[in-house]
């Protein structure tokens, strides 16, 4: 399918020379003679770029490249002048213009910018889906209160560059909140660097933040850029700063007041443009009691508090979120997707989850490769999530031989195991038969 050009100019010779050309090489050529017109083309056949004539009766171009962006705001759009001046250029360029085209035209000059204009729309439109992609993967899976409300807070913090401290229990997902953050402010594009602060040695800690010259120490033979430099333009998502020592955080406190720090061994003073995110699982306000955290930097740093909620308190999620990991494990795999049944789902329901979505993504990535059906039951849930299950099925087996009866014992085993299909079955009785190569009568008459 060849790309679609229209050209909007009161000159017929121009439109026509034009189309000419554009026709030969391939294109799909729509002519409009003014403003009004051209808005109405726009609507009605979706061009992928538009050559547009500055000068034209009624509309001029500049009104009509307004209009056009509040149409379709990534539709490239350049402009045509034979009164060319640099206030115009300016007002344009402002107004959304990709570029500029001078009459009289010349042709390898129209078929250049054509094609630079139609590379730089696909280099959008790619960086949009990668980032619709990044936001999919890193969104907060749920539908609960709890969720909304983080929800709230996320779309109110993420345009603005004010420092957001996010506070939460191990595993609730804090990674998460700070990439959606990014990927909803002002520089999405820019780089997202993350330092773990508990998993740096505290000698190395400085180096890592701000750099290093050759030769600062021992084991400096090269220059190093730090987390900082790397973050430019971008943000910086300082995890777990709970545990980072006193010292380096008079440093932290010091760059972001200056915005400026030096490289360890280097005298240049280097000026920073970088978003800061902190997270913790520790209570830093106790920290700060305890003299294991500056009270400036607390505040500093907690200039918008985000907290995520553990998932015992949005617990209403759980369905949801393991039908998410369980869609991505079948992806992944290329196998069937399984599901839980009822009753499994009401023993996830009543855990009180220590470990958080982490430790529920990891129950379901165990129980995906353990369990061969489909359907997931509750005899298949492990301790201690099932706290029961493994008394319950000691006390059957135990049951079952000691019977000194076959018959008695093979309809015991019968009715569990019949009790159990239709579990995994979700209660349907005709699925359930079907499965296991009975009747519904006869699966009715074993469970009463």
């Amino acid at each position: 399918m060849y790309p679609a050009v229209l050209i909007v100019d009161d000159e017929s010779t121009i439109i026509d020379s034009l189309a000419g050309i554009l026709s030969d090489d391939g294109f799909e050529v729509i002519h409009a003679y003014n403003g009004y017109e051209a808005l109405k083309k726009i609507e009605a056949e979706s061009p992928d770029i538009v050559l547009l004539d500055i000068w034209m009766p009624g509309m001029d171009g500049i009104d009509t490249l307004k209009e056009i962006k509040k149409m379709s705001p990534n539709l490239p759009v350049v402009m045509i002048t034979g009164h060319g001046s640099i206030e115009s250029a300016v007002e344009a360029t402002k107004s959304g213009a990709f570029d500029f085209l001078e009459k009289p035209l010349s042709i390898d000059k129209v078929m250049v910018t054509i094609s630079n204009a139609l590379n730089f729309r696909k280099l959008e439109e790619e960086n949009r889906y990668l980032r619709k992609k990044a936001i999919e993967k890193n969104s907060i899976t749920g539908t609960s209160p709890a969720v909304q409300k983080l929800y709230g807070e996320i779309m109110t913090a993420s345009p603005s560059d004010s420092t957001i401290l996010i506070t939460g229990e191990n595993g609730t997902g804090k990674e998460m909140v700070a990439r959606t953050i990014h990927q909803f402010s002002t520089r999405p594009e820019e780089p997202f660097i993350i330092i773990n602060c508990a998993a740096i040695p505290e000698q190395n800690i400085d180096s890592e933040l701000f750099g290093h010259e050759k030769g600062a120490f021992d084991k400096a033979t090269s220059k190093n850029k730090g987390k900082f430099e790397m973050a430019s333009g971008g943000t910086l998502f300082l995890d777990e700063i709970g545990d980072m020592n006193i010292n380096t955080q008079a440093k932290i406190l010091r760059a972001l007041e200056s915005k400026t720090f030096q490289r360890i061994g280097g005298g240049r003073t280097l000026h920073m443009d970088v978003r800061i995110i902190a997270a913790t699982n520790k209570d830093l306000e106790q920290e700060i009691e305890k003299g294991n955290f500056r009270q400036d930097l607390f505040f500093r740093l907690n200039v918008i508090p985000i907290h995520v909620p553990p998932l015992r308190d949005r617990n209403k999620d759980i369905p949801l979120l393991v039908d998410t990991f369980f869609e991505k494990i079948a992806m992944q795999s290329s196998d069937p997707k399984k599901t839980l049944s009822p009753g499994a789902l009401g023993l996830l329901d009543q855990y009180p989850w220590q470990g958080n979505v982490r430790e529920l993504k990891n129950l379901v990535e165990r129980l995906s490769i353990m369990v061969k059906d489909e359907i997931i039951g509750m005899e298949d849930i492990p301790q201690p999530y099932n706290s029961e299950s493994t008394s319950e099925k000691a006390n059957e087996r135990r049951e079952i031989f000691n019977m000194n009866n076959l018959e008695m014992a093979r309809n015991t085993f019968e009715q569990e195991y019949i009790r159990r299909k239709v579990d995994q079955a979700e209660g349907d009785l005709r699925a359930t038969a079907k499965k296991i190569g009975t009747s519904v009568h006869y699966i009715k008459k074993k469970m009463s």
